[in-house]
């Protein structure tokens, strides 16, 4: 057996055993996610994510450790902008809080299995076309700007493509009814109010996994590290979301750290074939945006 198939036999294991104990087992009944309950779930994400690194310094070495670091923590600090939108469709519809984790942990189990789908494409498109990089590194750099140029803008969900769409061939109720999705009446099924905010929360996924999956493809293309990286920090997210929702002062300019981090890691794309910045130079860039943009957030905090 190889060490890496041994790494995704305990990345499977752990991914079903912490999955089965915050849904099945602490998280069974529908209640409000506190701050407190939400910050000792998401150091316990974070722990078991730093665990699986140490395992792969150990297994795959530290080259490997290193990119799986990096992807991790890349793609954590975009799940916050991520959060951000998430916050928005639930205030728009008014999910009672109580409700929100059912949705967030739909929403997130079919983000996994949409990631998979999208890193599947996109290492395998590195593999066909060497010139794909400077496509993606071009595509970071327009986000980073766009994401440091966005302003507040009107949430209006009834434009959505997909809520649209299904609007088209489903009856869908003005009340939410209890945490359901579905529901019958006088014979007649139809959807939830609960149901289109799950279906929100599933486009605007697809949305980010477009500015995602490039940013750590320029990282490494190995399937097993962008792979495990990225579901370790998108199954974090549920926890992280009441987190960042409980905490919005300390975030308030992560969105211009995450924009400088997309255009390094697009401008590292774009190098790449004339000169490869090193994982750890990369890493210690990342890092250092992302605690300049809490430490600005926290002294504009203060000086209120």
């Amino acid at each position: 057996m190889t060490h890496q198939l041994e790494l995704w036999i305990i990345f499977g294991i752990a991914i079903v055993g912490m999955l089965i104990l915050d849904l099945a087992v602490i998280n069974k009944k529908a209640h409000v996610i506190s701050l407190k309950e939400a910050s000792i779930w998401s150091i316990a994400w974070i722990a078991v994510s730093l665990i699986f690194n140490v395992l792969i310094y150990f297994l795959l070495g530290k080259i490997k450790a290193l990119e799986f670091l990096t992807g991790y923590v890349i793609e954590k600090s975009l799940s916050v902008d991520n959060i951000f939108v998430f916050i928005m469709i639930f205030s728009y519809f008014n999910v009672p809080a109580r409700y929100q984790p059912r949705v967030l942990k739909w929403g997130i189990i079919g983000a996994v299995i949409m990631r998979a789908l999208f890193i599947t494409v996109g290492v395998g498109l590195f593999k066909l076309f060497d010139w794909i990089i400077y496509v993606f590194g071009a595509l970071l750099i327009y986000t980073a700007f766009k994401i440091a140029l966005r302003k507040e803008e009107k949430f209006e969900p009834e434009k959505n493509p997909l809520v649209k769409l299904f609007k088209k061939f489903f009856r869908v109720t003005s009340d939410f009814e209890s945490e359901k999705f579905f529901v019958k009446h006088a014979g007649l099924r139809s959807a939830t109010p609960l149901f289109v905010t799950l279906l929100l929360i599933e486009s605007s996924d697809i949305v980010f996994a477009v500015d995602s999956i490039p940013a750590i493809l320029a990282i490494t293309t190995d399937p097993f590290i962008v792979y495990t990286s990225n579901i370790f920090a998108i199954l974090g997210l549920r926890a992280l979301f009441f987190v960042v929702a409980g905490m919005m002062d300390v975030f308030r300019y992560l969105k211009h750290g995450i924009s400088v981090i997309l255009c390094f890691v697009g401008v590292k794309m774009l190098l790449a074939h004339i000169y490869k910045i090193p994982i750890v130079v990369s890493l210690g860039v990342i890092f250092a945006v992302l605690a300049v943009s809490i430490l600005v957030s926290l002294i504009h905090k203060t000086e209120k």
